[in-house]
């Protein structure tokens, strides 16, 4: 739970009417020829986006060029960065948090019963039933409801020692117009939340995008791997910027997986107030040591790693 403090009108009016959540794609009843015909348009749209000519020539590029890094057993912690200081530093292709500036955001300042009072009737759409195991399947489970049936049921999974359900991956611009993201990159896809109680998880993956993930309130750790460490991780691809593991880095299984021995994992504490730079194609495992509110933004641009004009 965020630390109690003075609760705060959201700029804008509190109680607004919900948005209507956007349909989940339609997958059933589509043939192998028309899922393949998808796949290639969506890799098209895709490369098109980030300047580059082939998503499987830009996966192989940043694994290679990651080869050449060094292995790191910590990641840093940085004071606030101009943009170019920013983009030189993450040129470099290793992750890094910036301090002092996710917390000055108004969103840091709202408690729990504030979210509740003021954002309860937002649509949401939670992850439930066996989320993990299920996390890049497109069919997997997820209801809608409102932040405010989110919470209590999350409240109720808690008490009962069961799996949370899971907010993630919803763009709230509600909550957004509270948010104050640096300008680092030319071009970025649309603000991205996470909420949850202790334990929620998103399993080990990796996308193929730059991403900056801020850390609003609570803590929640995150195991990291680097891009080219795939070959002992089991990758299985949910699509062509979207790779899933089936490893468990908390909980190592390495009698299912002995590669997975070879992988060189970090661990990283995200405490509230800090935001963390992840390079493209870096295999991140995220869970909820507290209750948490979290968001993030990909680039939507090649990999800083790559840097530009190198002709994919």
């Amino acid at each position: 739970m965020p630390k109690p403090t003075a609760d705060k009108k959201p700029a804008g009016g509190a109680r607004n009417a919900a948005r209507a959540l956007p349909p989940r794609p339609a997958w059933s009843g589509l043939s192998d020829v028309e899922l393949a015909a998808r796949k290639l348009a969506k890799e098209q749209r895709d490369a098109q986006v980030r300047g580059v000519g082939s998503i499987n020539d830009m996966r192989e590029a940043i694994k290679t060029a990651s080869r050449k890094l060094p292995m790191i057993t910590e990641v840093p912690r940085l004071g606030q960065l101009s943009a170019a200081a920013f983009r030189a530093r993450a040129a470099q292709g290793l992750p890094f948090v910036i301090t002092g500036l996710v917390g000055k955001w108004p969103l840091s300042s709202l408690t729990l019963p504030t979210l509740r009072e003021h954002f309860g009737q937002l649509a949401v759409r939670a992850r439930t039933g066996d989320y993990i195991n299920t996390a890049f399947a497109p069919d997997r489970a997820m209801q809608d409801m409102s932040l405010l049936q989110y919470l209590d049921l999350a409240n109720a999974a808690a008490d009962a020692g069961a799996l949370p359900p899971y907010l993630g991956n919803l763009e709230l611009r509600e909550l957004n117009a509270l948010c104050h993201w640096p300008t680092w990159f030319d071009k970025m896809g649309p603000p991205r939340f996470w909420i949850g109680p202790a334990g929620t998880v998103t399993p080990l993956h990796c996308d193929y995008d730059d991403n900056i993930f801020a850390q609003i309130w609570g803590r929640k750790r995150i195991w990291l791997a680097p891009p080219h460490h795939d070959e002992f991780l089991y990758p299985r691809e949910a699509n062509a910027i979207l790779f899933g593991s089936p490893f468990d880095p908390g909980q190592p299984d390495f009698d299912n997986f002995p590669l997975a021995r070879h992988a060189a994992i970090t661990v990283c504490d995200m405490q509230a107030g800090e935001l963390l730079y992840l390079p493209a194609g870096w295999y991140h495992q995220v869970k909820s040591m507290s209750f948490s509110l979290s968001a993030n933004r990909w680039a939507r641009a090649t990999p800083l790693l790559l840097g530009a004009g190198q002709g994919m």
